[in-house]
């Protein structure tokens, strides 16, 4: 395996537009270490200390992903993990636990029930992390890409209806000018 493959998909995200990851976990030393796993994928990494840290970042910015300690004090990963999929702003937000709890079957259970994609156990492989961190980022930017492209194609479907009755009325030309040139402004802003 070469270096450029052991970075993980370095590459392919990097020619999007920067996500934010959020980290929780309680303890700095584990932030710290999840920052140097995937800082080669160059994005927007937000540390949370707590379960409540999290839920307070979550209010203020997007976030393409979670990577969430199990056992914190307070407020665990669990109850933080079903309180972000009760809001509707972070309901699709996808969740990986990383934990050190016991790798009985029941946690990892217990982890996807409160809504979790992925359930690793410390130690993790670093590669394997970065990884699917970038499957994830590189899933987040084409939502985007689709998203925008919908709104795009509403905005044409609208603009083109306008165009048809302005054609069809009583409307002058300069305005029926002004929408088709709205028309390929818009028809630019799609992918060729």
């Amino acid at each position: 395996m070469d270096d450029e493959e052991r970075k993980g998909t370095r590459a392919d995200v990097n020619s999007e537009p920067k996500c934010s990851i959020l980290l929780v976990d309680d303890r700095p030393e584990n932030l710290l270490a999840l920052e140097a796993v995937l800082a080669p994928l160059n994005q927007n990494l937000v540390a949370a200390e707590s379960g409540e840290e999290a839920l307070k970042h979550l209010l203020d910015q997007e976030f393409a992903l979670i990577l969430m300690d199990v056992q914190m004090p307070g407020m665990d990963g669990f109850e933080t993990a079903l309180q972000i999929k009760e809001r509707a702003k972070t309901k699709d937000v996808p969740i990986i636990f990383i934990t050190a709890i016991s790798q009985e079957p029941h946690h990892a259970l217990r982890g996807y029930s409160a809504g979790a994609v992925d359930y690793l156990f410390k130690p993790f492989d670093p590669w394997a992390l970065r990884t699917k961190v970038g499957i994830f980022i590189q899933l987040y930017n084409k939502t985007k890409r689709l998203q925008r492209h919908d709104v795009i194609g509403k905005s044409i479907q609208e603009t083109t209806a306008k165009l048809k009755a302005s054609l069809d009325g009583d409307s002058n030309a300069k305005e029926a000018a002004t929408l088709a040139a709205h028309l390929e402004e818009l028809a630019n802003q799609l992918p060729h």
